[in-house]
C-alpha cells in the first residue's frame, strides 16, 4: 500500500480545529499511542499499541520506507497483526531504537486522514495521509494534501522532512 503524506508544526490547534469543523471533517477518535521503532538495516519498522477513545485497539506492526523531505511524499507501507509480524520478522523482536508517545485526534475529510498529534517530548503537529488507491491515485493524492495544506496555512508552522522517531533520536542524542 502507498500513500502521500506530510507533516507540519502545528502553531494554534484551536484554528486547526475551526478549520477542520469549517471543512465539514469528521473527528474519528482520539487517540493515545505508544510506537516502538526497531533498528533495521533497510526500511522501519514500528510497533503501534493504541488506545482510542479509551478503547485498546488491536497491536499493529507497521513496515515502511518513506525519503524525508520537507514536502508531500509517498509512503510505501504494510501493516502487520502481531502473529503476521512474528512470521515475517522472526519471533524475536529486533532491538528498539525509539519510542514515540502521542496524543492523536484523527480526522477524516474525503479520503485524507488528519491527525493532530501531541508528541511526548516535541510538541504538537498536523500530519496528512493521502492513501492511494484506484480511485484515488497518485496526482489526487498529491492535490488532496495540497488543498488541506492550503487551507491550514495560517495555523501550521514549518514544514517538516523527519518522522518523530528521527526528531526523538536526535533530541536524545544531544
Amino acid at each position: 500500500m502507498q500513500n502521500v503524506e506530510c507533516k507540519y508544526e502545528l502553531r494554534d490547534l484551536e484554528l486547526c480545529r475551526l478549520a477542520l469543523a469549517s471543512m465539514k471533517a469528521s473527528k474519528i477518535a482520539t487517540m493515545q499511542q505508544t510506537d516502538t521503532y526497531f533498528k533495521l538495516a533497510d526500511g522501519r519498522l514500528k510497533k503501534r499499541e493504541s488506545v482510542a477513545d479509551g478503547v485498546a485497539q488491536p497491536v499493529e506492526f507497521i513496515f515502511y520506507h518513506r525519503e524525508n523531505q520537507a514536502k508531500a511524499r509517498v509512503s510505501r507501507f504494510t501493516i502487520y497483526s502481531v502473529a503476521e509480524a512474528a512470521q515475517y520478522f522472526g519471533s524475536t523482536e529486533p532491538p528498539v531504537w525509539v519510542t514515540v508517545k502521542k496524543t492523536r485526534e484523527l480526522y477524516m475529510l474525503g479520503g485524507v486522514r488528519i491527525h493532530l498529534d501531541d508528541v511526548q517530548g516535541l510538541g504538537r503537529f498536523v500530519e496528512f495521509e493521502a492513501l492511494v488507491s484506484p480511485s484515488n491515485n497518485l496526482v489526487k493524492s498529491y492535490d488532496a494534501v495540497h488543498q488541506l495544506q492550503e487551507a491550514l496555512g495560517p495555523a501550521l508552522g514549518g514544514p517538516l522532512s523527519q518522522s518523530y522517531s528521527d526528531m526523538l533520536a536526535r533530541e536524545s542524542a544531544g
